[in-house]
């Protein structure tokens, strides 16, 4: 009942209750559903993992970090209460995760969830734009002379029109809610592209062309709807990952680049370039996003405040600049305290060298003793494969991170849950050295948020030398 609960709640944020619910949406229907899980939580809650893990402790740091840089850095206490209350069903992902999803076929119903998101939001909008898009483009005012641009974008949900640098229409694909910009939804995309790998099955090729070469292939097609040069260079970090430990790392980045090129060729940012000088503007704004942090070092200027304070108005497009500039350095160590445990615990899933053969658990052991089902049988080669699959996702997440502005996000939560399920997993069965120590994990985050800090600074004054 809980993990249905939950799914179903994800889904609703993903797509909104609008597009599910309809005419119901007025009434909060996730309201409603957050209520129930919570209800259906309580039992579950002492016999869970889920304060066991630093991450926990990060989401609720976190939100206290949101909450106190819109008090202390916009000095309104209400504004604090909104963006507290905003945050929360992001986080909410990771405590569901964790508490309802604790086998291995409840992780591959996270997967199918994701898949059918994005697989809905590319049928949407590949629909919209073989029959929706005007030749010519948005429509023109006759009295103004104006592209109804913003109009445009509201009557079409799953796309987003803009004029490129040569005055052409580029229509990039997006989703709803959470993921309504083209960059969102590409995350989406590439962070789910190697989670579908988790179906696959060797000599089962039927099988394997049903249920993952065609949904991957209409994934990266929906990659290259969204025209985001953020995710093509994701996919090719992700690519070199995957690759390089079957065929070596030359080989898997010589390979890399000429399926980059053949993806530049192929128009996939929609004519905007790759290279130092294209991306001057937001060099601009993560250096803009770095003073922000010197002159509010503790708390920073408020969640979602950062466009308040450049001078075009815009946001970083960058997590890091973004947290650091909003958040400050109290809220960058929370989310650090996130990053580093649930990246020190995917590698080591995905490492054979620390994951060992392991006892099936006795029944007494499982997380809910009381239901009769049958003990799943999980082994060293389905936790190191998850461990590899969960590896690519944090990478692709993390690259477009890089080059976005969303350092709180569901899906962010949602692949830090999925890590610590697949850990338990493997803890539960022996198969893995315990957790960290909640005191290094403590150094180690601090050392790290330190770190992101001076690679940012590093960065931007790399690149403002080479402009």
């Amino acid at each position: 009942m809980g993990f249905a609960l939950s799914v179903l709640y994800l889904v609703t944020d993903y797509l909104t209750p609008t597009t599910l619910f309809g005419p119901l949406a007025p009434f909060r229907i996730e309201l409603i559903l957050a209520v129930l899980i919570v209800f259906v939580s309580l039992p579950v809650l002492p016999k869970s993992f889920l304060f066991k893990t630093p991450q926990s402790l990060a989401l609720i740091g976190l939100a206290f970090a949101v909450f106190l840089s819109v008090l202390i850095g916009a000095h309104w206490a209400w504004g604090g209460v909104l963006a507290f209350l905003g945050f929360i069903p992001n986080a909410f992902a990771y405590f569901l995760v964790c508490l309802h999803c604790n086998t291995k076929k409840k992780f591959q119903v996270l997967v199918l969830m994701m898949l059918f998101v994005c697989l809905f939001v590319i049928a949407n909008g590949a629909f919209d734009l073989f029959h929706g898009v005007p030749a010519g483009g948005p429509s023109i005012s006759e009295t103004t002379g104006d592209v109804y641009t913003n109009l445009w974008n509201m009557q079409h949900h799953y796309l987003l029109a803009q004029a490129s640098s040569t005055g052409e229409w580029v229509y990039r694909l997006r989703g709803l809610g959470e993921i309504n910009d083209p960059n969102d939804f590409g995350q989406m995309i590439v962070c789910t592209i190697p989670l579908a790998f988790i179906f696959w099955r060797p000599k089962r090729s039927f099988r394997n062309l049903l249920l993952v070469i065609l949904p991957v292939c209409v994934l990266l097609y929906g990659a290259y709807l969204t025209h985001s040069r953020g995710v093509l260079l994701a996919l090719a970090a992700v690519a070199v990952v995957a690759a390089r430990r079957r065929v070596g790392t030359l080989p898997s980045l010589l390979l890399t680049g000429v399926l980059f090129v053949g993806a530049m060729t192929m128009n996939f940012t929609g004519g905007r370039d790759i290279s130092a000088s294209s991306g001057t503007d937001r060099t601009v704004l993560w250096g803009e996003g770095l003073q922000l942090f010197k002159a509010h070092p503790l708390f920073g200027v408020g969640t979602s405040s950062m466009a308040d304070y450049t001078d075009t108005h815009k946001t970083a497009h960058n997590s890091v600049a973004v947290c650091a500039a909003e958040l400050g350095l109290f809220g960058l160590f929370f989310w650090s305290l996130f990053l580093f445990p649930t990246v020190r615990d995917a590698l080591a899933l995905a490492s054979p060298a620390k994951v060992s053969e392991g006892a099936p658990i006795a029944p007494e052991e499982e997380l809910f003793p009381l239901a009769a089902r049958r003990i799943e049988v999980v082994d060293k080669a389905d936790i190191d494969r998850l461990g590899r699959l969960l590896v690519l996702s944090l990478t692709g997440f993390l690259v477009t991170a890089w080059f976005l502005s969303r350092a709180y996000v569901m899906t962010f939560f949602l692949l830090g849950g999925m890590v610590e399920v697949v850990f338990q997993l493997a803890l539960q069965r022996g198969m893995i050295a315990p957790r960290m120590r909640l005191g290094r994990v403590l150094s180690y985050s601090g050392v790290l948020t330190v770190s992101l800090v001076l690679m940012l600074y590093v960065v931007v004054r790399i690149l403002n030398i080479l402009h």
